[in-house]
C-alpha cells in the first residue's frame, strides 16, 4: 500500500481548535498572500485533515481508504472562506458501519468549525460511474489529488477517470461548452458588470477550470499567454473579497470594492474593476480560441470517414483556401492569411485582415494575428488613403466587427494602430445606466451607427466619430473637451483632411450637446435653438451629430433611448436646421393632438378644475405610458401634481410643463404631459388620481406628510450613500427665463420637493424638463420672477442655493 504523508512547516494538530488557531494565524500575516497563501493555507489544512485521518483509522480500524481533494481543494486554490470538496475514497472492503464511522470522525469535525464541506464516500468503480453520469463530478476528478491513506489507488482511479475524459471528448468538450453558455447567460459577462461574480461570470473562475478540462482531452488547448496571470488575479480578489466580508461570497458588490482595492494595495476601486475586467478579458478570448478550435476538430474527426471514402482511402484532402483581400483567405472558417502574404512588406495588411475577416462574418486566425503581431511594420503617419479606408470597412460590418476587434485588441494591434485606446480598453463606468465598459461601449457605438450611415451624406465621419466620441474618459477633466483634442489628433494621424479633423473635433466635443439640450432646455426659447446652431456650426456636421447622438444612446443602454427622447431630438434638429439655412424654425408638434390638448386647455378653463388623460398606448422602446394633465394657470401646480404621482406609486420617466394661452379665451392653463410608469402592479384610474390633485391644490391632502412617510419606507442599498444634490443657475441659456439644472439620486417625491422650494421662494415655473436615467434625475425649469421677467444673476444663485438646501 502506498501511502501519502507529507511533512511541511505547519503544525499537524488534529484539533480543531489548533488547526483554526494556525489558519487564523495565517491569514493574518500581511506578508503571505496570493498564491503563497493559497499554498500554504492548502497545505495547512492537508496536514490537518490527515492528522484526523489517521486518528480515525486508528480508532475505526478501517484499511483501504484515502481521503482526496477535489475541485478547487485539489487544485490547491484555497481562498480563506472556500469550501472543502472531500472524497472518501475506499476499496469496499470494510464493514459499512466501521466506514462510516470513519467518514464521521473527518466530516464532524469540519462542520464544527463552521466550514463548507462537500463530501462523498464511494469505490473507484462508484466514483467513475458517478463520473459517468455526472459531468460537474467528472470535472472535479480531474483535478483530484490524495491528501491522506492510498495514493495508489486513487492513482488507479485518475488513470481511469481521465482516459475516460479523452476517449468520451467527442461528447463530453460539447456538454461542457453548453454549460458554461448557459452559466453564461445566468451570470452576464464578467468585464462588463458592476458587481460581478468571479466565479460564475463568463471570462470567470469557472471558465478557467473549463480551459483546463479542454486541455486534459488532448483535443484542443487554450492561448496560454496570459492565462495564468489572470488566474492568479481574479483568485487573489476572491481572497481579498473573503478577508474583507467574512463570508464565503464570490460577488464583488459595490460596496466593497473599495475595501477589497485596498487590501489589494491597488488605487482605488476603479483600478481593482479594471484589473478585474483585463483578467476577464484575457480569459473570454482564450475561451473564444479553444472552442472554436475544439468546434474544427469535432467537425474533421466527423468528416474524416467519410472523406476517406470518397477519396477512396488515399487519405485527406488539402484545406479549400478562399480569397477574401489581398494577403487574406478564407480557410476552415476562418480568415487567415494567404501563403504569400508578407507582413513586415505589407503595414495595411492587419487592418485588411480584420476588414475582410468581419465584411465575411468570420472570426480572425489566432496564427494570423500572432503574427501580424510579431512581424508587421507600423502605419507611416499620416496614414495612407488604403489604411483609412480599410478601418472604415471594419467598422462599418455592423455586428460581426465586434469579434474581430475584440480578437485584434487581444493580440495588440489595436493600441499599435491607435494607442490613445490604451486609456479606455478595460475602463469601467459606474454610472448604471451604461452597459458595457468604455471600450466595448465604443465598439458598440460603431455598430449602431453602422445601421445609420444611409442617413448621413458622410459616413466615414459618423463611424469615425462614434469609435471616438468617448476616448477623452479617464482623462481629467470634461470627457468631451479631452477627446475633442484626442480626437482631432487621432483624425490627423489616420489621414483625413484639415476639415474633416476639424468636424470630427466639433462631432466629438458636442456628441451629447443634442440629447442633453432637447430634454433639459426649453425648445421654444429661440436663445437654446441658436445656442446649438452656433455650437454645430453647419448642417452637414448636424446630420452626423444626429446620427451619432441615436448610436451613442443606442449603445449606452435600455434606459438611454426612447421613443420620447427620439422624437425630442429630431424637434431640436429640426429647429437648429432651420436656424442653419436661414428661416425660420418650424412650431414644436405636441406630444399629443393639438385638438385634444385644447379640449382638454378649454374643459380646464371652463370647470376650473384639473383635467386628465391616462393614454395607455405603449411605443414599442418607451418606458410607461403618457398622462396630461391640464390645469387653470396658479401657483403649486407643479408640486402638487409631482406629489399625487409619486403618492400613487408612479414613477416619472419624462416630463415637460407649459404655459398653454388659448386664443378668444381669458387665462392660461398649464399643461403637463408626463411619461409615467407604475412601480408594480396596474395603472391607477384617472378619477382617483384627479380627486387627489384637486385636494394637494386646495390644501386637504397633506402631500408632504403622505410623502415624508413614504420615504420613511424606501429601501435603499445597503452600504451606498448617494452624492449630494446640486443646483445650479446656468447662465445665457434662455433670454426669457433663468434656467435651473438640477442634478440628484431619483427618489420618492424629488419633483414635489423642487416645485415646492421654488413655489416657496416665489418663483413661477414657466416650464420644466424631466430626465431620469437610470437611478439619476436631471431636472431642468425655467422660472420668471412674479412679472414674468428672468431673475437677476445675484437672485438665481440665492434660488439655486435655497433649492439645494430644500432637496438636503
Amino acid at each position: 500500500m502506498t501511502s501519502v504523508d507529507k511533512t511541511t512547516d505547519h503544525t499537524a494538530d488534529p484539533e480543531p481548535g489548533g488547526y483554526a488557531a494556525a489558519r487564523l494565524r495565517l491569514l493574518q500575516e500581511e506578508s503571505r498572500s496570493g498564491p503563497a497563501r493559497r499554498s500554504a493555507l492548502s497545505g495547512l489544512t492537508d496536514d490537518w485533515l490527515r492528522a484526523l485521518f489517521k486518528t480515525a483509522v486508528r480508532e475505526t480500524g478501517t484499511r483501504g481508504a484515502v481521503l482526496v481533494a477535489v475541485g478547487g481543494y485539489g487544485r490547491g486554490e484555497l481562498s480563506p472562506r472556500s469550501d472543502l470538496d472531500l472524497l472518501l475514497l475506499h476499496d469496499g472492503k470494510a464493514e459499512p458501519r466501521a466506514l462510516s464511522a470513519l467518514a464521521d470522525r473527518i466530516w464532524y469535525p469540519v462542520w464544527d468549525l463552521g466550514l463548507a464541506l462537500d463530501h462523498s464516500v464511494r469505490t473507484p468503480a462508484e466514483a467513475r460511474r458517478t463520473a459517468a453520469e455526472d459531468l460537474k463530478a467528472h470535472l472535479g476528478l480531474l483535478d483530484a489529488r490524495p491528501v491522506a491513506g492510498d495514493a495508489g489507488m486513487l492513482a488507479g482511479l485518475r488513470t481511469s477517470v481521465l482516459a475516460d475524459w479523452r476517449n468520451q471528448a467527442a461528447k463530453r468538450l460539447p456538454q461542457l461548452h453548453s454549460l458554461c453558455r448557459e452559466r453564461a447567460e445566468r451570470a452576464g459577462e464578467l468585464r462588463f458588470l458592476l458587481e460581478p461574480d468571479l466565479k460564475e461570470a463568463r471570462g470567470g473562475l469557472r471558465d478557467v477550470t473549463a480551459l483546463r478540462a479542454v486541455a486534459a482531452s488532448w483535443l484542443a488547448d487554450a492561448p496560454r499567454e496570459g492565462l495564468a496571470d489572470a488566474r492568479r488575479r481574479l483568485l487573489d480578489v476572491r481572497d481579498a473579497l473573503h478577508l474583507v466580508t467574512g463570508r464565503a461570497t464570490d460577488r464583488l458588490s459595490l460596496q466593497e470594492q473599495a475595501q477589497v482595492a485596498a487590501r489589494l494595495g491597488l488605487l482605488d476601486a476603479d483600478a481593482l474593476l479594471r484589473e478585474v475586467y483585463e483578467a476577464a478579458r484575457v480569459v473570454s478570448y482564450a475561451g473564444d480560441v479553444t472552442w472554436r478550435e475544439v468546434g474544427r476538430v469535432l467537425r474533421a474527426r466527423a468528416a474524416r470517414p467519410r472523406l476517406r471514402g470518397l477519396l477512396g482511402g488515399r487519405g485527406p484532402a488539402a484545406t479549400e483556401r478562399a480569397p477574401l483581400a489581398d494577403g487574406v483567405v478564407e480557410s476552415d472558417g476562418e480568415a487567415v492569411l494567404a501563403l504569400a502574404a508578407r507582413p513586415d512588406r505589407d503595414p495595411v495588411l492587419a487592418l485588411r485582415l480584420g476588414a475582410a475577416a468581419a465584411q465575411a462574418g468570420l472570426p480572425v486566425s489566432l496564427h494570423a494575428l500572432r503574427r501580424l503581431a510579431a512581424q508587421a511594420k507600423p502605419l507611416p503617419v499620416p496614414w495612407p488613403a488604403e489604411a483609412r479606408e480599410e478601418l472604415l470597412t471594419l467598422l462599418g460590418a455592423g455586428e460581426p466587427m465586434v469579434g474581430v476587434w475584440e480578437a485584434m485588441e487581444a493580440e495588440g494591434l489595436i493600441t499599435r494602430l491607435l494607442p490613445d485606446w490604451e486609456r479606455v480598453r478595460c475602463r469601467p463606468q459606474r454610472n448604471p445606466v451604461h452597459t458595457w465598459t468604455v471600450d466595448r461601449h465604443l465598439i458598440e457605438t460603431a455598430v449602431r451607427a453602422a445601421d445609420l450611415t444611409r442617413r448621413v451624406g458622410r459616413p466615414d465621419l459618423l463611424l469615425t466619430a462614434a469609435l471616438l466620441h468617448d476616448i477623452g474618459k479617464g482623462w481629467p477633466g470634461d470627457h468631451s473637451v479631452a477627446g475633442e483634442t484626442i480626437a482631432r489628433d487621432v483624425a490627423a494621424r489616420i489621414g483625413f483632411g484639415a476639415e474633416d479633423v476639424a468636424a470630427l473635433g466639433t462631432l466629438v466635443r458636442h456628441h451629447l450637446l443634442l440629447v442633453e439640450t432637447a430634454t433639459r432646455r426649453d425648445l421654444d426659447d429661440p436663445a437654446t435653438v441658436r445656442a446649438v446652431a452656433d455650437a454645430v456650426g453647419s448642417p452637414s456636421t448636424l446630420e452626423i451629430l444626429h446620427a451619432l447622438t441615436e448610436a451613442d444612446a443606442l449603445a449606452t443602454g435600455p434606459a438611454a433611448w426612447s421613443t420620447w427622447r427620439g422624437s425630442l431630438v429630431a424637434d431640436l434638429v429640426a429647429r437648429v436646421a432651420a436656424v442653419l439655412r436661414g428661416t425660420t424654425p418650424a412650431v414644436r408638434e405636441p406630444h399629443i393632438p393639438s385638438t385634444e390638448q385644447e379640449r382638454l386647455a378649454v374643459e380646464a378653463l371652463r370647470t376650473g378644475e384639473p383635467v386628465l388623460a391616462l393614454h395607455a398606448r405603449h411605443e414599442e422602446d418607451a418606458v410607461g405610458v403618457e398622462l396630461v394633465v391640464a390645469v387653470p394657470d396658479q401657483p403649486g401646480v407643479l408640486p402638487a401634481v409631482a406629489g399625487v404621482l409619486a403618492l400613487h406609486r408612479l414613477t416619472v420617466r419624462a416630463a415637460d410643463l407649459r404655459s398653454v394661452e388659448l386664443p378668444d379665451r381669458l387665462g392660461e392653463v398649464l399643461v403637463l404631459r408626463w411619461r409615467v410608469a407604475a412601480q408594480y402592479g396596474s395603472l391607477p384610474q384617472v378619477a382617483r388620481l384627479r380627486t387627489d390633485v384637486i385636494r394637494a391644490l386646495e390644501g386637504s391632502l397633506d402631500v408632504p406628510a403622505k410623502l415624508a412617510d413614504r420615504e420613511a419606507a424606501y429601501p435603499r442599498r445597503r452600504g451606498v450613500v448617494p452624492p449630494p444634490p446640486r443646483v445650479t443657475a446656468v447662465p445665457d441659456v434662455s433670454s426669457v427665463a433663468t434656467v435651473l439644472e438640477v442634478r440628484d439620486p431619483d427618489a420618492v417625491g424629488l419633483l414635489h420637493r423642487i416645485g415646492r422650494a421654488l413655489d416657496e421662494a416665489g418663483a413661477r415655473v414657466r416650464s420644466a424638463h424631466v430626465s431620469t436615467l437610470g437611478a439619476n434625475a436631471v431636472d431642468t425649469v425655467y422660472v420668471v420672477d412674479g412679472e414674468g421677467k428672468p431673475l437677476s444673476a445675484p437672485d438665481a444663485a440665492d434660488l439655486a442655493r435655497r433649492v439645494q438646501a430644500a432637496l438636503s
